[in-house]
């Protein structure tokens, strides 16, 4: 298990006053409009909405994959709504891990090669592909390290998907329905890695629709009316 020493008086997750919209002219729809959430590290926090409420949109704008209207956004100590293009690829590739509902696994590459892609990338983890070893033998896929996406079931492509967002260790997991697709079983697997990610110290957003996959999380949160209220 990693060390991750991500302990601090201060939450890791601060969003204040968060607006945001999609469309433009009279199809425009406001999605969030003065959202405020704070996020402590090693806190799992679910968040739960109807669908189109804003929820994924939440997501990527903590993500840095897309950019607020207005407000703040503060990860780590370090405000991201005002980074430049470089400054958020680095943010995404070192503070941030990313598990999605289809997995995006890349198909041509073997587990291995998936969980190692973002660290040879990034540069920054000079044994990623022992470090990608090690997470699939955590998750309890290491038997399928050399298997391409295809002859994996939804349950094991998870698990690599979120080995994938730890390979480069980052302090915040944002999770988006990453229990859509599965089976129960499957499902409470991936659950439980998550579970076991918060316990370490790191922090967890997790979206989802699914009242089972609640009960892992510190606190649920709803997102009504474009704002979040305690659920």
């Amino acid at each position: 298990m990693d060390a991750a020493p991500y302990a601090s008086p201060m939450p890791l997750l601060t969003a204040r006053g968060v607006r945001k919209s999609v469309g433009e002219g009279r199809a425009s729809r406001l999605l969030l409009d003065g959202a405020d959430l704070d996020l402590e590290p090693g806190e799992i926090v679910a968040i739960l909405g109807r669908s189109g409420s804003g929820k994924s949109t939440f997501l990527n704008l903590v993500g840095g994959i897309d950019s607020i209207d207005d407000g703040s956004i503060e990860v780590d100590g370090r405000r991201i709504d005002q980074l430049d293009g470089s400054g958020l690829t680095r943010y995404r590739r070192e503070q941030v891990g990313f598990v999605f509902q289809l997995f995006h696994l890349i198909p041509e590459l073997t587990a291995l090669q998936n969980v190692t892609l973002p660290a040879r990338m990034a540069g920054t983890v000079p044994d990623g592909a022992a470090r990608a070893a090690g997470l699939l033998e955590r998750f309890g896929v290491a038997e399928v390290a050399d298997q391409l996406p295809h002859t994996l079931s939804g349950g094991e492509q998870q698990r690599i998907a979120i080995a994938r967002a730890m390979i480069n260790d980052p302090p915040l997991i944002l999770a988006d329905e990453p229990t859509g697709n599965l089976d129960p079983a499957a499902a409470a697997t991936v659950l439980d890695v998550l579970r076991g990610i918060g316990e370490e110290g790191r922090s967890v957003l997790l979206v989802t629709h699914e009242r089972d996959a609640t009960a892992i999380a510190d606190r649920v949160v709803k997102l009504e009316d474009a704002r979040f209220v305690t659920g």
